[in-house]
């Protein structure tokens, strides 16, 4: 693709309404392109509160089909009106599975396709086993009017092996929507300089942009919090930092030509 790659992440703290989680994230992403963003990552399951603090079935209504997904035609939408490639993170029933996924929106509006993710957590206060099978799509990358995008989901971005068969199959730029914070195993613990660390490495290994995009704010899911670090950014081609966002509170991250200096 000879477009400039001007990408945008956003990040903001989620309420368990999605219709207000949609109106968020669509003004986050207007703004991001009104500033000369033409990829906007929004981060992981941001239809509602990560719901995966907990096991309880009733979550799994939360599920749909691709064509049903309540995030999936206003994203549509707008990606057209805007004329800017989304990656959506939704939560995906098919047939009788369920997965952790996301649908890659051309700045058409038209779904290239959809990623499953591989790499599924299971520990306090991330109990995705109990939702999500792993994914059966092998890793994608799509090449999309702004350039060769590759998409991991959260626990993907700390494989290495990911990254590289994405950059093997032709990714110029790598993007993981993400949801990580507090350890309630560990309270002490904070991840947040590893979790950069490890994808600026990707990036750094494989000469391309990496970006991430984690939800902000503290959540209440049937009596248990857990508390998000932000921190969404974009590492350069060298793997030093191009962008990035604080702790907490929305941003709108946003980084130019991420190529212009190789």
């Amino acid at each position: 693709s000879n477009a400039v790659m001007t990408l945008g992440v956003v990040q903001f703290a989620c309420t368990d309404d999605l219709t207000e989680n949609v109106a968020t994230a669509s003004r986050l992403i207007r703004q991001a392109a009104g500033r000369g963003a033409n990829i906007v990552l929004v981060q992981e399951l941001f239809e509602g509160l990560y719901f995966c603090q907990t096991q309880d079935s009733v979550h799994f209504n939360r599920a749909h089909a691709l064509a049903e997904h309540p995030v999936i035609a206003p994203m549509q939408a707008l990606a057209r009106e805007l004329g800017v490639v989304l990656p959506v993170s939704f939560f995906e029933k098919k047939n009788q599975a369920f997965y952790n996924s996301v649908a890659m929106i051309d700045a058409t509006g038209e779904i290239l396709g959809i990623y499953r993710k591989s790499h599924i957590p299971d520990g306090p206060g991330y109990s995705e086993k109990f939702y999500f099978r792993p994914g059966d799509t092998g890793f994608k990358v799509w090449p999309t009017r702004f350039g060769t995008i590759g998409v991991g989901i959260c626990w993907d971005q700390w494989f290495p092996e990911a990254a590289r068969a994405m950059a093997l199959m032709g990714a110029e730029l790598i993007l993981y929507p993400t949801a990580i914070g507090s350890e309630p195993s560990s309270p002490g613990l904070d991840t947040m300089e590893h979790w950069r660390m490890v994808m600026r490495g990707h990036a750094a290994a494989n000469m391309m942009p990496v970006a991430a995009a984690n939800r902000t704010g503290s959540e209440t899911v049937a009596g248990q919090s857990q508390s998000y670090y932000g921190s969404s950014f974009i590492a350069g081609p060298d793997g030093q930092l191009a962008a990035s966002a604080a702790r907490d509170g929305e941003a709108g991250t946003l980084a130019g030509d991420l190529f212009g200096h190789l």
